[in-house]
């Protein structure tokens, strides 16, 4: 069993935030010996989060600290969650989903990049000394939620309990309801292969009208929208939730997407990149990789709220063995921002 109270009901990290302007998106790996100091700060972000969206209330701020499969044993003892792993890559005749470093991702959102940005900010603050980042992806809402090909993004995401019942670990694994898994991808697009289609045929590679975003009536069975349509026993749609984000660099000609998908259970999100990547038959693979192509690739935890703030004990091992260094103190509290968990 996890550190949290049976008797309370698990309070999630905040997942289900609606669909915002901005957002930063932070995977680190973690230095050899620096477990206890990532334990502190991971049990510090509730507050962080607290106190940097206090400042502006309207800002919508939330942020989300998840763990890779390697991590979570250097981390913490006891049971594992059920559905943890590394990334596993997935290789199709034409194109690849490639696995890449990963222990730690933050996912900052708000409706502005300022306190995105200072949320990063303070938490590298802490981790420097303890991380590499490999990989730091500054995302913003473009037009009406399109994509940087021109198309509306996130449309099938479920909402209310649906939503709910899609990202959040039940009864199935019960010491660690609550929680959730995340896989993240980043993409990059060949705009000018992109472009040089008109848009009708690039409405028969997503799936979808491009100016009022309609599905088609008669869908390609390549297309975007019908691979990623899976359905369980009895016909019922099994669904994941997307917070895509264009990102991009226009002075190296760097478009992008950075995927990332919630669900209750890596499965489901990993039997849609099969059927991207292999297709279903083998060889109808998802036409948009014809023009998208993933960079990277990794799978986390999504903790509690109240797993990061008591989590239970350090693998012995890592509890009695030597730790590096800590940096001098920001404050009296390992944030630097003055000891707020538990407050309101």
């Amino acid at each position: 069993m996890t550190s949290e109270d049976a008797a309370v009901p698990p309070v999630p990290q905040p997942v289900l935030t609606p669909l915002t302007a901005s957002a930063i998106f932070l995977v680190m790996t973690m230095r050899p010996g620096a477990e206890a100091a990532v334990r502190e700060v991971l049990a510090e972000v509730p507050a962080l989060q607290r106190t940097v969206g206090f400042r502006v209330p309207e800002g919508r701020l939330a942020v989300v600290a998840s763990v890779g499969s390697d991590a979570f044993d250097r981390l913490y003892a006891g049971p594992r969650p059920a559905g943890l792993h590394p990334f596993r890559p997935v290789a199709g005749d034409k194109h690849h989903a490639v696995a890449t470093p990963g222990d730690l991702l933050f996912h900052i959102r708000a409706r502005h990049m300022d306190q995105c940005f200072e949320v990063t900010t303070l938490l590298m603050d802490r981790l420097r000394p303890f991380v590499d980042v490999v990989d730091e992806v500054h995302g913003f809402k473009f037009f009406e939620v399109r994509d940087l090909l021109g198309f509306v993004d996130g449309t099938e995401n479920p909402t209310g309990p649906a939503a709910e019942a899609a990202v959040t670990v039940g009864s199935e694994d019960p010491a660690f309801a609550g929680a959730s898994y995340v896989i993240v991808q980043k993409y990059i697009h060949d705009l000018g292969a992109w472009n040089a289609l008109d848009s009708s045929e690039q409405e028969r590679v997503i799936g979808r009208t491009k100016l009022d975003n309609v599905e088609l009536a008669a869908l390609p069975p390549n297309s975007h929208v019908a691979v990623n349509t899976l359905t369980g026993p009895g016909g019922t749609q099994l669904q994941i939730l997307r917070d895509n984000m264009p990102f991009g660099n226009v002075g190296k000609g760097e478009f992008g997407t950075y995927y990332i998908a919630y669900s209750a259970s890596p499965a489901v999100t990993e039997a849609m990149l099969t059927r991207m990547f292999v297709g279903d038959p083998p060889g109808n693979y998802d036409r948009i990789l014809d023009f998208s192509t993933a960079l990277t690739g990794s799978l986390f935890f999504v903790p509690t709220t109240g797993f990061l703030e008591n989590p239970p004990p350090a693998p012995a091992a890592r509890a009695s063995g030597p730790q590096p260094a800590q940096p001098p103190a920001r404050s009296a509290e390992s944030l630097g921002i003055g000891s707020l968990r538990g407050r309101s």
